[in-house]
Order: C-alpha cells, then structure tokens, then sequence
C-alpha cells in the first residue's frame, strides 16, 4: 500500500465517522418536517417529559386508542418506572405487566359509536410526523354541524370528538367570508373558555403527549443513542490507533 492509498484510506474513513457522528447526534423527531406545522419541540431523551405524557395518554387516550406494538413492561423500562408504578398509576384496562397497551373499548362499541374503530397509534408519530400530532391536538374547535360537535383545522372533519377539551377549553373558529360561491374557511381559532390548563401549560402537556408517542414509534432510540455514543468513541480510539500505527509502518519509507 502507497502513502498516497493510505491517506486516500485516512479520509474516508474520517468521511464516514463524521457521517456516523451527524446520524447519531439528529434523531428521526428532530428533523424538520414539511407541511407548515410549527415545531413540535420535543425532546425523546427528556424522561420527566415521556412520564407526564404517558400519563396523559393513560388519563385521556387509551380508552379509544391502543399501542398495540407497546408493552406496558417495555413502557416501564424505558421511562424509568418500576412494575409497581405502572400497574398502580398506569394500566386503566386490567392488562397485565407483559401484555400490549390494549383500548378498554371493544371494537363493536367502536363501530356503534363512531361507525368504526379508532386507529392503534403506536406508529403514529412515525406515519405523520411529530409536528402534525402536536398541530393537530391543538386545532380542534367547536363545530355545531359535525357529529361529535368538534372539528379540526389540521384535519378537517375529523370523526374523533375532542379528549383534551377539559385540559385546553373550547376554541372557536373566526371564519373568512365566502368568496366566489365557495363556503367559508376557517381563519384562524380563539380561545373562547379557557379549560382547566393555561395556553402555556397546554402546549407543554401537548409537547409531552406527543414526545410519548415518538418515543412508542420508535422505541429502540434511546438504547441506540446510548450504545451509538460508545461506538463512535470506539471508531475515535480506532482512528487515533491507526494514524499511530501508519506513520509507525512508514517511518522508514521515503
């Protein structure tokens, strides 16, 4: 091998351990997202915030929705809760420690009461992105001509009545004129009572709730950051040793 292979060498691998630096250091959440929807601003790693929106989930969700791909076990381990915790203050349905996060609500009761089942939203952050989860949550107004009484800007018409009217209160729509024989559209939405959370509570139980379900779609992150910082400081120690090993090999060459 020439000095001049072994330096062609040297820089691809320094290519490829930066490459490997950025894929570790930006997770899937963090990547801007399109479509217009603000930014979620969640943080996976944040642990205290993951607790706070599973709780949110187990108070507000699950008696519609599952997470089918989720064991309450598994939820445990990487929130950092004990059995214990999680069967007193978490498990609503009477599932057990090792089974999957299961709706309470039959299927049937679905079909009765909203014509069909709700959707398992383990993957849900993945499908459609932190953002729109987080958009999506904080656009439901009050819509007297829809069944359920509530309608949604970000998914207009949207069969789901609103679970978290209680924490963020009731928003209306302020509406742009008809224009050209077409309907009115919705402009823009205000807070016309306030729920039991002020605007800026909301937005971090919305921050947490969705930051949850990012952790459920993708579960194995947070070991694989932990174990994807031991491997690029090995591809470091590795990189060092050979540069030293290199110039060792070709210090009598000329």
């Amino acid at each position: 091998m020439t000095d001049k292979t072994c330096r062609a060498s040297m820089r691809a691998l320094a290519a490829l351990l930066l490459a490997l630096v950025v894929a570790l250091a930006a997770s899937p959440a963090a990547f801007a997202e399109e479509g217009g929807y603000p930014d979620a601003n969640i943080n996976v790693h944040d642990q205290a915030s993951l607790q706070r929106g599973a709780r949110l989930f187990m108070n507000y969700c699950v008696g519609c929705h599952s997470l089918k791909y989720m064991r309450y076990s598994q939820m445990a381990q990487g929130l950092g809760l004990t059995e214990k915790q999680v069967m007193d203050n978490l498990d609503f349905t009477g599932a057990k420690f090792g089974q999957p996060i299961v709706s309470a609500m039959s299927e049937a009761d679905a079909e009765k009461w909203f014509n069909k089942a709700p959707p398992d939203l383990s993957l849900e952050v993945s499908a459609k992105g932190a953002d729109w989860v987080a958009a999506y949550l904080k656009s439901f107004y009050l819509d007297p001509a829809t069944p359920s009484g509530w309608n949604n800007t970000v998914f207009p018409n949207v069969a789901m009545p609103f679970p978290l009217w209680q924490l963020q209160g009731e928003q209306v729509a302020v509406m742009n004129p008809p224009e050209d024989g077409q309907p009115a559209t919705v402009k823009s939405l205000k807070l016309a009572h306030q729920g039991s959370m002020t605007p800026a509570q909301y937005d971090r139980a919305v921050r947490d709730l969705t930051a949850f379900l990012a952790y459920v779609s993708t579960p194995d992150e947070l070991p694989r950051s932990r174990i994807g910082a031991w491997v690029v400081l090995y591809l470091v120690l590795f990189t060092l040793f050979a540069l030293v090993l290199k110039k060792e090999y070709w210090k009598d060459v000329h």
